[in-house]
């Protein structure tokens, strides 16, 4: 028996802060990705949040490439209207740690965290075993939605899905929102392997809700081994607008007209989904109140901060910048309508006229993603970007600003793009080059939207 594994010095005490306990669980184990379940499933077992949701809750799993957040979202903010106290679990955080964590659509406590985390290590420690960030920080949620008693548990996964580490639980509901290709290295590098990866959350005679229109022949070999109802999008539900601010859900029992989120409506009728088709009980008026109130930061995100519009959106592959560009483009048009009358005040009021609006975008990405792709795609949109405004993530796998800039090079005028030393550089950068007119799109990574997000809070 190892003594580092039964009893740990260095392991923080429950008076340690969160941030030190978030340093120590980055170091415990030898690689930041560890895929599969036999070290974290023994720890599980040992806390009782295996048989605690198999028991005493009502869970949804979620998989996809992308979307997952917004769908993860919907659900949770629909059973929560509906009086369900509702656990919700998402990754990665865009400012906090603790937004991953949430009950009710309150994020927990740094005590909680606090709590969960000095159990988890106990029973890492029990069972000999060494555990990722990841494995450490998931069985800490669950443990935590366990211990509040939660009726519902909205669990996202974190990457892929058969041997990521909400995997454990059995999810009563299943939801794979779209299969692209991302996470090569992991997942695979066709959609074949990465749909069978996906599709490893399924249980025999669940039922699946598939929220694209293609699927790959690796899902539904799972689909028919498991014996699974699945719904597909445009085939067993549709959705589509009726105007700016209502749209209508159909499937072969409802109509609804419902209010516009503020999230993609994909990824909202995919969540409405798989609520109608839990054993739920969710009232017309608990769903529409939800749609109303939903929201996630960084999930085209619209705000106005310092005289500026601002939207933040997380997309950082190719698929993820096509929902971003069929949101941005009629966004746009609505913004040029309303910088128009504000310029048609201006000149009725004798003022001086001011400069066309613009996009600028403030940009990077991890250097492991498809830059060329996502930089040619929203190169190649009908949007009058005017200008770039690149810089180094602060994160170990980010992309340097110099391939930033060189790959941009190859679709933009160099001098139109700009470069800094990092993102809070780049972002007081780009308001300084703006005009109030102007959009500032800001997109590429997670950690590209939490740091912008918090140069602006710096200010």
């Amino acid at each position: 028996m190892s003594a580092s594994l039964t009893s740990n010095p260095d392991s923080p005490n429950s008076e340690a802060s969160l941030t030190e306990w978030l340093d120590y669980m980055q170091q415990i184990h030898v690689s930041a990705i560890d895929m599969g379940l036999s070290r974290v499933l023994p720890v599980a077992e040992y806390l009782g949040v295996v048989q605690s949701a198999k028991d005493d809750a009502y869970v949804f799993t979620v998989a996809g490439t992308n979307g997952k957040g917004s769908t993860t979202a919907v659900i949770s903010e629909i059973c929560q209207a509906a009086g369900y106290k509702t656990a919700l679990y998402q990754s990665p955080h865009l400012s906090r740690f603790n937004e991953r964590v949430r009950i009710n659509g309150e994020m927990v406590s740094d005590q909680t965290l606090i709590a969960a985390f000095t159990k988890v290590e106990a029973a890492r420690l029990q069972c000999e075993l060494t555990l990722s960030f990841f494995e450490m920080t998931t069985l800490a949620a669950l443990l935590i939605f366990s211990e509040a008693d939660c009726d519902v548990w909205v669990l996202e996964v974190g990457l892929g899905g058969r041997l990521d580490v909400v995997n454990i639980i059995d999810p009563d509901m299943a939801v794979i929102t779209n299969i692209s290709i991302d996470h090569v290295d992991w997942l695979g590098d066709n959609v074949e392997d990465i749909g069978a990866e996906k599709a490893g959350i399924l249980r025999d005679d669940m039922t699946l809700i598939y929220g694209a229109t293609e699927m790959p022949n690796s899902v539904q070999q799972l689909i028919n081994t498991h014996k699974v109802t699945c719904y597909q999008a445009q085939k067993d539900f549709s959705y589509r607008m009726l105007d700016v601010q209502t749209w209508q859900y159909s499937n072969a029992a409802v109509t609804l007209q419902l209010p516009r989120p503020a999230l993609s409506l994909m990824n909202t009728a995919n969540a409405l989904s798989a609520v109608l088709a839990s054993s739920l009980n969710v009232s017309i008026s608990a769903t529409e109140q939800a749609l109303q109130t939903v929201k996630l930061a960084g999930r085209f995100d619209y705000r106005e901060i310092k005289d500026r519009h601002w939207l933040f959106d997380v997309a950082h592959n190719e698929q993820g910048v096509e929902f971003l560009l069929a949101q941005l483009l009629p966004l746009w048009q609505e913004h040029l309508v309303i910088q128009s009358n504000r310029q048609l005040n201006r000149e009725s009021n004798s003022q001086p006229s001011t400069a066309p609006a613009t996009i600028k975008m403030l940009f990077s990405m991890l250097g492991d993603k498809a830059i060329d792709k996502v930089v040619q795609r929203l190169t190649e949109a009908n949007l009058p970007i005017s200008d770039w405004f690149v810089a180094e993530i602060d994160y170990p796998r980010a992309a340097s600003t110099e391939q930033l800039q060189k790959i941009l090079s190859g679709y933009v005028d160099k001098a139109h793009i700009h470069e800094f030393s990092g993102l809070s550089e780049a972002t007081y950068a780009v308001i300084s080059a703006s005009q109030p007119q102007d959009l500032i799109v800001v997109c590429g990574s997670f950690h590209t939207i939490g740091e912008a997000l918090a140069s602006l809070e710096r200010q």
